[in-house]
């Protein structure tokens, strides 16, 4: 029975209820006195604490809702006050805390637990025994659609509602079966008239929930407060808007002055002939604050869509630029937790971003590595002092330099994480080296020829009065091959002091146009015979209609003349020398490559091959200065020399007798540029150095 006046609406209820009251009032009037006074004063009691119970809650939503502790305070005591039969009124929240009371010595805790309120009822009533007399205890739950926000309780003294009762009991007696049919009506349409706005409210409560924010919760009003006040103030925020009340929004105009928000204004608009007109009962009040809310609620909601999405645009735009840059970047937190890295951070290090966030460095590196980081980490964290520092990291055996910044992160004068950027400098580091190479062998060269000038001098000397000598001396004598010595190792003197100035660029050239074939025939035709001697076989392949380069001629044959006699020894006897011209495929550059198949290069020694006097060969034997002159004469000449040892494969083929030539080799490539054109950056030269595999052939 309980479950089936649960599931009826409150409409019913309400008409139910009255007609019950009524009924059991007119039955109970034919039964003796005092059984009709008896029950009587127990529908009068439940019916008027009832109706003061859900009066009450009616009422408190909307201060409830504002935590507007003071309105509670004066609603409860009001209700006290309004009769002496009521023993106290208190008002509780959805977790059962007491926001407001009657009690002047205190609230009694037992009251809590005295009159639980079931789930779904409208309202309670329990009996109470107190140690002065019985009182009758209201609980009705605030609602605010469907949901429950808070319970109101009300007790009603049981002896003095007795008293008030006995003393109507004669007139109500009389005019009972009157009242009992002009109630059923009234009830009726008391009903209708609440519960027809309270249904436009829950439709719209459920629409709410549903996601739509613009249902109607009450009817429009026919006169606007524009209309009403016959304003034409458009940049007022009330006018046009025919769903929101003005005294329920901020910085509207009105009559009394008062702008501000509706705590500001409510109190003047009150006296407003706008409020006056427009304003309703409760329930019209609470319809006109839940469709503000309504309209608050959804511009408030699209507020926070629109920053979302901007937000979101905003994180996928830093998102985006930290994965494009080149640079690591990480964020760590205050205990050096990672919260982001950039893709070039789990690249480098070869992680997958679940494998860093919400871990340390002593979770994904090695433990040496970590524990220098976190020392420097906690370092920055307590001196909030950035680091700057150059740092080497072995990868894949090879080294990798970067300069790492750590910066800390302070927010409100306190650190509270760790931003890390490091930038590769690997080619830079190498920069720096090709320039300090630079610089030295310039002040090298500045050196050699200041020596080679000063040395020149007494050499001519020695070897002028050792030539006399042996003129005087008779070629039998032993004197005479001693003085033969000297000549020789003078001649040797000479020869390095040579190598030396053309080294310092001293000796000046001629440039013009000229013909690289040419120079490369020259040459070839110069040393071939004295090769084949040995045999070693040249292999000569020049392009057709090379173009003509500025250059100095004598200077070119020095440097042809070098890399073949480097060849020459690099092989000794029995091998092949390639010599090829080429045009590289943008027409910028003219190529020039010596390969020969020889022991090749060791690795370590790639990069001191061009250095002054550094030379593999047994003492006495070379000078090292050859590459070292050839290098400043590509240089003098805008151009540039590559090394590759082994040498690619397209430079096998069979030797002078028709055997395969065998050996790893060198390779030596000269770039020249064409002149009178405005050049642009190109790499023409790896097409040499490192061949594509489908260019790789086994003859050349």
């Amino acid at each position: 029975m309980l479950r089936w006046l649960n599931n009826l609406s409150v409409r019913s209820k309400i008409f139910l209820g009255i007609t019950a009251v009524i009924l059991l009032f007119a039955l109970t009037s034919a039964v003796l006195v005092g059984v009709v006074a008896s029950r009587a004063m127990s529908v009068e009691i439940k019916k008027r604490g009832a109706n003061l119970a859900v009066s009450l809650a009616a009422r408190t939503a909307d201060p409830l809702l504002a935590q507007d502790f003071l309105r509670l305070k004066n609603m409860v005591d009001e209700v006290k006050d309004s009769s002496d039969d009521i023993v106290y009124a208190f008002i509780q929240d959805r977790q059962g805390q007491v926001l407001s009371h009657t009690f002047l010595g205190g609230f009694p805790l037992e009251l809590l637990g005295a009159n639980e309120m079931p789930a779904g009822a409208v309202q309670h009533i329990v009996i109470l025994e107190t140690d002065d007399e019985r009182v009758y205890d209201f609980a009705v739950p605030v609602t605010v659609g469907t949901q429950r926000i808070g319970v109101v309780r009300v007790g009603l003294s049981q002896v003095k509602a007795q008293a008030a009762v006995s003393r109507l009991l004669h007139i109500i007696f009389g005019v009972s079966a009157g009242a009992a049919l002009m109630a059923v009506l009234l009830g009726t349409f008391f009903a209708d008239t609440v519960t027809r706005r309270l249904e436009v409210l829950r439709r719209a409560a459920e629409s709410m929930v549903q996601g739509n924010l613009e249902g109607e919760t009450r009817p429009e009003s026919r006169r606007q407060c524009w209309e009403i006040m016959d304003c034409q103030d458009t940049a007022c925020q009330a006018f046009g808007d025919h769903r929101r009340r003005c005294w329920l929004l901020a910085g509207t105009a009105s009559s009394v002055g008062v702008r501000g928000s509706y705590s500001q204004k409510i109190g003047a608009c009150r006296d407003c002939r706008v409020y006056q007109e427009s304003a309703g009962d409760e329930i019209q009040a609470l319809a006109d604050t839940f469709e503000y809310m309504a309209v608050s609620l959804g511009e408030h909601i699209e507020g926070l869509q629109t920053a979302q999405r901007i937000l979101a645009r905003q994180q996928q735009l830093l998102r985006t630029m930290l994965d494009m840059t080149p640079d690591l970047v990480s964020l760590q937190d205050a205990h050096l937790v990672y919260q982001a890295v950039n893709r070039s951070f789990l690249d480098y290090f070869g992680f997958r971003s679940e494998q860093v966030i919400g871990r340390t460095d002593v979770d994904i590196f090695p433990p040496a590595v970590a524990a220098v980081s976190r020392q420097e980490d906690l370092g920055i964290l307590r001196s909030g002092q950035p680091l700057s520092k150059e740092l080497m990291i072995p990868r894949q055996r090879e080294k990798h330099w970067f300069h790492l910044v750590k910066v800390p992160i302070v927010d409100e004068g306190r650190v509270v994480g760790l931003l890390l950027t490091a930038r590769d400098i690997t080619e830079l580091k190498h920069y720096q080296e090709k320039l300090v190479q630079a610089v030295k062998m310039e002040e090298l060269g500045k050196l050699a020829g200041g020596v080679a000038h000063e040395i020149n001098t007494p050499l001519g000397i020695i070897l002028g009065y050792a030539q006399m000598l042996l003129e005087d001396l008779p070629q039998d004598e032993e004197s005479y091959e001693f003085i033969k010595i000297i000549e020789k190792q003078v001649k040797i003197c000479r020869r390095i002091v040579a190598d030396l100035l053309s080294f310092s660029r001293i000796s000046e050239g001629r440039k013009e146009l000229l013909d690289v074939n040419a120079t490369l025939r020259e040459v070839v035709q110069l040393i071939e015979h004295i090769f084949n001697q040995n045999w070693v076989s040249i292999d000569l392949v020049l392009a057709d209609d090379l173009p003509p380069i500025e250059g100095d001629r004598e200077k070119l044959k020095q440097v042809w003349l070098n890399l073949l006699n480097n060849a020459f020894e690099a092989i000794g006897q029995g091998g092949v020398i390639w010599v090829r011209s080429s045009l590289c495929p943008s027409g910028q550059h003219i190529l020039v490559s010596v390969a020969d198949t020889g022991s090749g290069i060791s690795p370590e020694h790639l990069q001191r091959i061009f250095d002054p006097f550094f030379s593999t060969k047994a003492p006495g034997v070379g000078t090292g200065l050859g590459l070292a002159v050839s290098y400043g004469i590509i240089q003098e000449h805008e151009g540039q020399i590559f090394v590759a040892s082994p040498r690619p494969l397209f430079y096998e083929t069979k030797g002078p007798r028709g055997e395969k030539a065998a050996g790893p080799g060198a390779l030596f490539v000269v770039k020249l540029p064409r002149p009178g054109l405005e050049l642009l950056e190109d790499a023409c030269e790896q097409s040499l150095l490192h061949p594509e595999p489908e260019k790789i052939t086994a003859t050349g």
